[in-house]
């Protein structure tokens, strides 16, 4: 089956119902505008009939490329699919923010969801929304890679390749998302084993953290197997508290602020708009860190020893830091 009409069978399908509250590649009609271009290049002289009746069906198609250069065509694909990468990319994250804070709750929030609980098991419908999330997110995140190869295809170009690295600059290839990472460990917190070496969940994520290099990998639907680095680049030690930043890198809390020079107690929200990357040194990457809980769950369980001798030396840390930064505002103070 082609892939037109596996993702249209996806969207019409069981989960019709979950997806009408989401945003999706229009794969279908972009992929018509692709087939009148080629249609252009080949007959730039014909009236041929079935180009008359597509532009018929849909009078849109006859604005797009009327010439070898496709400059319209060009503006008008990448500005639609920009717009609908940055709108899929908003739906995923805030729906799985939503779901992992059910999962991850603390306070009375806490309270309130382990009493309805009692009444209610939603354990089942937590792991249904996550694997139709993973689902949605692996589905468009192919779509957009295969109209951009059919693209170069047909104009003979690599400007699908340079838009897909665009994407990629502007945080928006959606597999690097670090919301797919904690839906991830989401999954590996749920397998309920916490003793094997390699943890494995329906098949799809395994996450090996006794190797000298431990990452977490990730079989997503077409056979796309993605890896994600569990090393802090500072510290080079598994990353503890992690934070992810806007580009995608992952670091533990205390390296983080420590390169930013701010104190941990203060966290990574007290940062510089201009604080950079330590790895890419993309500057402004702080302001939109997300606190991979999941992922600090997994290690959590999977090494006990090692997870607590990082929260003791962080605790020291902080103790030293805080005594140190009410030093100085005490000397500020009195005038000292």
């Amino acid at each position: 089956m082609k892939f037109g009409e596996t993702f249209k069978e996806y969207l019409h399908g069981d989960q019709e119902w979950f997806l009408e509250k989401f945003s999706h590649v229009e794969y279908k009609r972009l992929k018509k505008v692709l087939k009148s271009c080629r249609t252009c290049k080949a007959l730039p002289d014909s009236n041929n009939k079935t180009e008359q009746r597509e532009e018929e069906e849909n009078p849109t198609l006859s604005q797009f490329c009327q010439c070898q250069s496709c400059p319209v065509c060009d503006q008008m694909f990448f500005t639609e699919l920009m717009r609908e990468a940055m709108d899929i990319a908003g739906c995923f994250s805030s729906r799985a923010r939503h779901l992992l804070h059910l999962h991850v709750a603390t306070g009375m929030q806490r309270y309130v969801l382990r009493l309805r609980q009692c009444f209610k098991n939603d354990h089942q419908a937590l792991v249904q929304e996550g694997q139709m999330l993973i689902e949605y997110i692996s589905m468009n995140a192919i779509a957009i890679g295969k109209i951009l190869k059919k693209y170069d295809k047909v104009h003979s170009s690599v400007n699908g390749k340079n838009f897909k690295s665009k994407m990629r600059a502007e945080h928006l290839e959606l597999l690097q998302s670090p919301w797919l990472v904690e839906l991830g460990a989401f999954y590996l917190n749920f397998n309920g084993s916490d003793g094997g070496e390699f943890i494995q969940f329906s098949g799809s994520f395994v996450c090996d953290l006794s190797a000298t290099e431990p990452v977490m990998t990730m079989m997503l639907p077409n056979s796309i197997k993605l890896e994600y680095d569990l090393t802090c680049a500072i510290c080079l030690e598994i990353v503890f508290n992690p934070y992810a930043l806007s580009c995608s890198h992952l670091f533990c809390k205390s390296c983080a602020c420590s390169a930013a020079s701010v104190m941990i107690f203060q966290g990574l929200k007290a940062t510089s708009p201009d604080s950079k990357c330590p790895i890419c040194r993309e500057a402004g990457v702080y302001a939109n860190a997300v606190h991979m809980l999941e992922l600090d769950l997994v290690i959590k369980r999977r090494h006990k020893d090692y997870w607590k001798e990082r929260l003791i030396a962080e605790r020291a840390e902080m103790v030293k830091q805080s005594k140190e930064y009410w030093e100085l505002q005490t000397k500020y103070v009195i005038g000292y």
